[in-house]
């Protein structure tokens, strides 16, 4: 077996593989070995199939199956002892494929075109100045949160008559043409949030509404979601493009939430006993709580920012034209070029940053140990425990419930890949020069979208 790399460009090559019989021979006999001891042909007894008779039936095949096998075990190993850092996987030249002649060829040479990543430098350093913004937490914020919480620990009633914030539970009923109920027609039982419905005029007249009103609407009104629609009538979403009936509802009864008193009973169900005292404390850690959830919306922010700064500054160059043939051919359902050409300049964006934070990854020695994600899953199960009102449970049943948690590959990989953005940020933080700027969260989220 001979393996050589052709350099097309910087981006661009060919890798040839030539193989002769030697390379391949000796796994094909193994397998046409096997296939003769197992082969059921009429007229011999089993394992006793003239080899060449099984050779005219499958050789050619198992022949194209072993090559392949070698071949991509070869490429494969090729390119880690090269250590040719390449994108997406190596395409063969099927044009010269279909050349060749399965049956007599015994020497082949297959081409096989890969796309290379760029390479560049890169040194993160405070040179590189950004803005980083600390978004004030607003009381406004603070007094929706404790409605909120208030009304989700609160108790459910029925009043005899609606308020703007109730919900009517009540059934609603398929109407014909002139406004009668359609015999055999669609009937579901459901609620109208009286908040979420989109025709003004008809949530006037549901409030006051009593048990037994009725209200002919269109369904499409009860919500602005499609979701909302479908299930207020017991459809799916797709079925609902197709209902143009009205619909009678009628009231059987006003659900209404009335909000739990701020006092200890709620303080000790939303943070466990005894750990906030009063009203203000209660108020505080809510404050404290919207704060650290602002301040991810500030690091997205942020690294949005040095993406775009690095992109820039970096101008990487990638294959195009190779990544758009990779991705037509890896690409599990039929795509078209129109199609690739549309989402290639994003799709080109996501692969370059992935580059360059790879290369900050190698270059800064940034490293998430085993021992570094068992720690965090178990402090996300302790978060997840406590956010239910479990009690906290001993150091080693958490460990145990982690190890089972990360026993599935794609919980193991998210939580990899938090690690790493936490790291990263970190890392950021750490490195560039940031200048804090103070802003309410209104003015931020018109820097955030570029509002004017």
């Amino acid at each position: 077996m001979n393996i050589t790399k052709e350099k097309v460009d910087d981006l661009n090559a060919i890798i040839k593989v030539k193989l002769d019989q030697a390379d391949y021979q000796e796994n094909v006999d193994k397998v046409l070995k096997d296939y003769r001891r197992k082969a059921n042909v009429p007229g011999f007894r089993k394992g006793h199939v003239p080899m060449s008779i099984i050779k005219k039936q499958v050789g050619p095949s198992i022949v194209v199956d072993e090559i392949n096998k070698v071949l991509s075990e070869s490429l494969h190993q090729y390119i880690q002892d090269e250590k040719l850092d390449i994108l997406g996987n190596p395409l063969p030249k099927l044009d010269e494929q279909d050349k060749i002649d399965w049956n007599n060829q015994t020497d082949f040479e297959f081409n096989y075109e890969v796309g290379l990543a760029p390479q560049f430098d890169l040194k993160i350093s405070d040179k590189y100045k950004f803005d980083y913004y600390k978004i004030k937490v607003a009381d406004k914020d603070v007094d929706k949160y404790v409605t909120d919480v208030a009304k989700r620990y609160g108790k459910m009633i029925n009043p005899d008559a609606a308020q703007e914030d109730d919900m009517l539970y009540g059934k609603f009923e398929e109407l014909d043409g002139k406004g009668n109920v359609l015999e055999g027609g669609r009937s579901h039982t459901s609620v109208i949030i009286l908040k979420a419905v989109t025709d003004k005029k008809l949530q006037k007249s549901l409030v006051g509404a009593k048990a037994g009103d009725t209200f002919d609407l269109d369904p499409k009104s009860v919500s602005e979601h499609e979701s909302d629609q479908a299930a207020a009538i017991g459809v799916s979403v797709a079925e609902l493009k197709s209902i143009i009936s009205k619909f009678r509802f009628t009231v059987e009864k006003i659900n209404r939430i009335v909000p739990a008193d701020l006092n200890q009973e709620l303080f000790d169900k939303v943070y466990g006993p005894g750990a906030v005292k009063d009203e203000a404390a209660f108020r505080a850690k809510i404050a404290d709580e919207l704060s650290r959830g602002l301040s991810v919306d500030a690091d997205r922010k942020l690294k949005a920012d040095i993406q775009e700064e690095l992109l820039k500054k970096l101008k990487l160059d990638l294959p195009n034209a190779f990544l758009k043939r990779w991705i037509k051919a890896s690409n599990e359902k039929p795509i078209t070029d129109e199609q690739i050409e549309a989402e290639y300049d994003e799709y080109a964006k996501g692969l370059k940053w992935q580059l360059i934070e790879n290369k900050i990854i190698q270059d800064n020695n940034v490293k998430v140990s085993h021992e570094e994600v068992v720690e965090h899953t178990k402090g996300l199960l302790a978060q997840q425990m406590a956010g239910m009102g479990l009690p906290q449970t001993d150091d080693n049943e958490l460990t145990d419930t982690a190890h089972r948690v990360l026993q599935n590959e794609e919980e193991a990989r998210n939580i990899y890949m938090m690690m790493y953005e936490n790291k990263l940020m970190t890392l950021y933080k750490n490195t560039f020069k940031l200048k804090e700027k103070a802003v309410s969260y209104d003015e931020f989220v018109k820097i955030a979208y570029n509002q004017k």
